[in-house]
C-alpha cells in the first residue's frame, strides 16, 4: 500500500483496495485493505466461543431462543450478570454450580448481549 494510499484511509477511513496495492480489475484483486479481518477473532477464539455457545445454548432450553433480546433493561440486567460471574470466578469457582458451565464463558456470553443490546440501541436512534 502506498503512503497516498495508507492517509486516504487514515482520513476518510476504509477505502475498498487491495492490501497488495492491485487495481480493481486486475487479476488477483480482492479490495479487502481496511476490512474486519473475523477469522482472527471466530478462529482465533475458537475454543472460548464454542464454550459461549454451550453457554447460549443452555439459556434458550431454559428460556428461549433469542428470548434475551426482549428482557426488559437487558443492558443492565446481563451487566449484572456478567459481573456476578467473574466475581465468582474471582472468589476461585470455575465452574457453575447452576449450569456446570465456566464462570469465564457465562461472563463473555453476558458481555456479548450486553453488547449487542447497546449496538441495537445505538442503530435505532440514528
Amino acid at each position: 500500500m502506498t503512503a497516498d494510499q495508507q492517509h486516504l484511509i487514515e482520513t476518510f477511513g476504509a477505502i475498498e483496495a487491495d492490501p497488495n496495492g492491485k487495481s480493481r480489475h486486475e487479476a488477483g484483486a480482492k479490495l479487502d485493505a481496511g476490512k474486519a479481518r473475523l477469522g482472527l477473532v471466530l478462529l482465533g477464539f475458537a475454543r472460548a466461543l464454542n464454550e459461549v455457545g454451550r453457554v447460549g445454548t443452555y439459556g434458550a432450553g431454559k428460556y428461549c431462543d433469542n428470548g434475551w433480546t426482549q428482557v426488559p433493561d437487558g443492558e443492565r440486567r446481563y451487566t449484572d450478570a456478567m459481573l456476578r460471574h467473574l466475581l465468582r470466578e474471582a472468589e476461585g469457582e470455575a465452574i457453575d454450580a447452576d449450569t456446570g458451565l465456566l464462570h469465564a464463558a457465562h461472563c463473555a456470553w453476558n458481555a456479548l448481549a450486553r453488547l449487542d443490546l447497546a449496538l441495537r440501541r445505538l442503530s435505532s436512534s440514528t
